[in-house]
């Protein structure tokens, strides 16, 4: 499947990506609403061999996010599948994005989410201190479902985003 779209395209995760994600998941702009991450390469590359098993059997996906010329500019991942649901996140975008990285990047998740695995709806949560990325994604058709002290907990289905990926998908 080509996962391409106006100024980004996603690749599937590879070893020698580990600087690059650890560059971005340690440091302070990026990483406020991410789990933790030692800095530790070794560790990390084992993390991402040990991530591409769960690839090779459908479980989850790790792709970089990098602009048309191969620059890489973030990452994102779509993970805990249910019968019909898919979820999505680690989703970071570091000062290499296009203006547009964050709304193609979404586009593309849903595409290979909703095109490819063929689920009908998708599911993730989101800190409740991430103004921000709510607002993004309620102007995307998301809707929240529930929350907890934390974390508002979202859903989107195929329709939700129909007019948004004419326009821009």
């Amino acid at each position: 499947m080509d996962l391409r779209s106006k100024t980004i395209k996603l690749r599937t995760v590879i070893e020698e990506d580990a600087d690059f994600i650890l560059s971005l998941r340690l440091d302070p702009r990026y990483n406020l609403f991410l789990s933790k991450v030692d800095n530790n390469i070794q560790a990390q590359k084992k993390w991402i061999s040990a991530y591409k098993e769960l690839e090779k059997s459908g479980q989850e996906y790790y792709f970089i996010i990098e602009r048309l010329d191969g620059t890489a500019c973030g990452t994102v991942r779509l993970y805990d599948f249910r019968e019909d649901s898919f979820c999505w996140g680690s989703w970071i975008l570091n000062d290499n994005k296009t203006a547009s990285s964050a709304l193609e990047s979404a586009l593309l998740v849903y595409k290979f989410g909703f095109d490819y695995l063929k689920y009908t709806k998708c599911h993730f949560d989101v800190m409740k201190t991430n103004e921000k990325v709510i607002s993004f994604h309620k102007k995307l058709g998301a809707e929240i479902t529930n929350e907890d002290a934390k974390n508002y907990y979202f859903e989107i289905f195929p329709h939700s985003i129909a007019k948004i990926k004419k326009r821009y998908g």
